[in-house]
C-alpha cells in the first residue's frame, strides 16, 4: 500500500485488489443531475444565459438534496450548439439530455422537482417544459454497448 495515499484511496485499492464490488455512500441516490458550465453554457460574457451555479449549490445544500438527486456542475459536457445543457442519469435507464435552459424559473422548478423526489422517496415526473427541451445526445446504428463490454485491458 502506498503511504502517500489517504485512507479513502487505500480502502478503494484494497476493495479492487479483493475483486469486490465498489460501493459508495452515494449508491442510494435516485439520480444525478449534471449541469454543464464549460466553454459555452452559462458563459454570459459570450452571450449565453447564466447558469445560477451558486444558487443551485446553495439550494441543494440547504435542502439536503444530494442524498436524493446528486447535483454536479461540470465543465463542458459536449453539445455546445444547445447551450445551456443538463443531463439526468438514473439507475437502469439511459441518460436524458436537455438543452436550452435559459430562465431562472426553470432552475427553480428543478430544485422543486428534486425536493418532490426527496419527499416521495422515488423519482417524480419531470416538469413538462423540461421534456420539451430533451434531445438525443448520441445517435447509434447498433444496440447495446458491445465495444464497452468486450474483455480488454484498459489499464497500462
Amino acid at each position: 500500500m502506498n503511504p502517500d495515499y489517504n485512507a479513502q484511496t487505500q480502502k478503494l485499492l484494497l476493495t479492487q485488489q479483493a475483486a469486490r464490488t465498489l460501493e459508495t455512500r452515494r449508491s442510494k441516490v435516485l439520480g444525478q443531475l449534471m449541469f454543464c458550465q464549460g466553454c459555452c453554457c452559462g458563459q454570459t460574457e459570450k452571450g449565453f444565459p447564466e447558469l445560477p451555479r451558486e444558487r443551485l449549490k446553495h439550494e441543494w445544500k440547504q435542502r439536503r438534496l444530494n442524498d436524493t438527486i446528486q447535483l454536479t456542475i461540470s465543465g463542458c459536457l459536449g453539445p455546445c450548439d444547445l447551450a445551456n445543457v443538463c443531463c439526468l442519469v438514473v439507475p437502469h435507464d439511459l441518460p436524458q439530455w436537455f438543452g436550452g435552459l435559459h430562465a431562472p424559473q426553470q432552475y427553480e422548478d428543478l430544485v422543486r422537482w428534486a425536493q418532490s423526489c426527496q419527499s416521495a422517496g422515488t423519482l417524480q415526473p419531470l416538469p413538462n417544459w423540461l421534456l420539451e427541451l430533451r434531445f438525443e445526445r448520441f445517435t447509434t446504428q447498433s444496440s447495446g454497448c458491445s465495444a464497452l463490454s468486450q474483455e480488454a485491458s484498459l489499464t497500462p
